[in-house]
């Protein structure tokens, strides 16, 4: 049952094997055995893992609780005295430095462990499935049913430069103009295929950003700094240049009534939820998030 809930919950034989640390082929001789002893089948196999029966859903939904609580069991112990296990949270490096870990720090000075990885939601979200990580700070809220997501934080999106390309610009001729009054101006950006600049122009001009950007970073901060310093203009998470626009540094080229906004979600791996230090981690990021 331990097994089958593995492979639920990973929708993988080969990802449920490494949360367990057994081989595949045990994992998928296990399966076997479970289906032939109910006399049902539980996952359909796919070119890439399984897909569960809805048997499977009911059977899963039914042996999950007490599984999970007989793991919390055995993984404490039976002393008190051992070190806590740390928690592996994932997410956006930009969004984990500025926000998640300032809120974590007091934590992690009353004892804590914490271990930190960055990366795209989608990779993240793969290494929860299998095990890798405990809880994943994603800018997409993963499909199915077998992590739980709830929204963390919304990203508000902001057209910015510095003030002396703001000044060059001219005030409120973004807004009269649109995205001819940026012409000339080099943009900075996150990637070659533009993908904030490009969702910005779609929700506030209403069209599809043309040319190519001057500058590349693939780090939101490194965009940030290189704005600052004059590069170009570029499209940022307001929480990342909020500092940078109070003190000047940042002008905010266009104030739009319908920003466009990104929800950040909070993801928890399946089979975790009596990790005292994980709740923690959770409860401390959901009550600070307001905040941010």
């Amino acid at each position: 049952m331990r097994t089958f809930l593995a492979v639920h919950r990973t929708g993988s034989f080969t990802a449920a094997a490494r949360l367990l640390s057994l081989s595949q082929p045990t994992v998928t001789t296990q399966i076997r055995a479970l289906e032939r002893q109910l006399g049902r089948e539980l996952f359909e196999r796919l070119p890439r893992g399984v897909a569960p029966t809805p048997y499977a859903d009911d059977l899963a939904a039914r042996v999950a609780a007490p599984l999970d609580a007989l793991a919390a069991v055995a993984d404490r112990g039976p002393g008190d005295g051992a070190p806590a296990q740390p928690v592996h949270l994932a997410g956006p490096a930009e969004f984990l430095c500025v926000t998640a870990l300032p809120a974590l720090a007091p934590l992690v000075a009353d004892g804590l462990r914490l271990h930190v990885v960055t990366g795209l939601s989608d990779e993240l979200l793969d290494g929860l499935r299998a095990g890798r990580h405990d809880l994943v700070v994603s800018t997409v809220r993963p499909r199915g049913r077998t992590l739980t997501a709830v929204p963390l934080a919304d990203e508000e999106f902001v057209l910015v430069a510095a003030p002396q390309w703001a000044r060059r610009i001219g005030a409120g001729h973004v807004a009269a103009d649109g995205p001819a009054a940026l012409a000339g101006v080099p943009l900075v950006t996150y990637a070659e295929d533009l993908p904030i600049a490009r969702r910005y122009w779609r929700h506030v001009f209403g069209r599809r950003l043309g040319g190519e950007a001057a500058l590349t970073v693939p780090d939101l901060r490194g965009v940030l700094a290189a704005v600052t310093a004059g590069a170009g203009f570029t499209v940022l998470p307001r929480y990342l240049c909020r500092p940078d626009l109070d003190a000047g540094r940042l002008v905010a080229l266009l104030e739009p009534e319908d920003a466009p906004i990104n929800t950040a979600y909070l993801v928890q791996r399946p089979g975790t939820p009596d990790n005292p230090q994980v709740t923690r981690v959770r409860d401390r990021l959901l009550a600070l998030a307001g905040e941010w």
